[in-house]
């Protein structure tokens, strides 16, 4: 199967920025909903992010681990994980829900809303959390 997504995890794992940049269209957008400040729209930002990724991660490693379509819809759960390069265990964790287009020939990534996130191993417990959030 030649979809998207497994040509998205394969060259991430390959660390190919170039396959990994041939994925998404153009004009792609990506929208963070929970840091919309990080939202940005076309390729060459993907090339920015993903440049400095493997970089900073040098063993980085991906796996989509569950996923769905309804047409040019795909929701993808994935997990994200490695060293940086100063030792510190990077781990995220959540899902990509992408819209996809045919360009040429070529399935490619028109948009993603992005919800990935560092894992917090000791962030309490949920009891914890809501007290953060809500108040005593």
């Amino acid at each position: 199967m030649d979809d998207v997504i497994d040509r998205i995890c394969a060259a991430t794992n390959a660390h190919d920025l170039d396959a990994l940049v041939g994925c998404f269209a153009d004009d792609y957008r990506l929208e963070m909903p929970v840091h919309p400040g990080r939202d940005f729209r076309g390729s060459a930002q993907v090339r920015t992010n993903w440049a400095q990724i493997f970089a900073g991660v040098p063993d980085l490693r991906a796996e989509v681990r569950a996923r769905a379509s309804d047409g040019p819809s795909r929701w993808t759960e994935w997990r994200m994980w490695g060293t940086r390069r100063d030792g510190v265990p990077h781990d995220m964790r959540g899902v990509a829900i992408f819209e996809v287009g045919n360009e040429d020939g070529v399935e490619r990534a028109r948009a993603c809303r992005f919800y990935l996130e560092p894992v917090e191993y000791d962030s309490g417990t949920v009891d914890d959390d809501i007290r953060r959030r809500v108040g005593p």
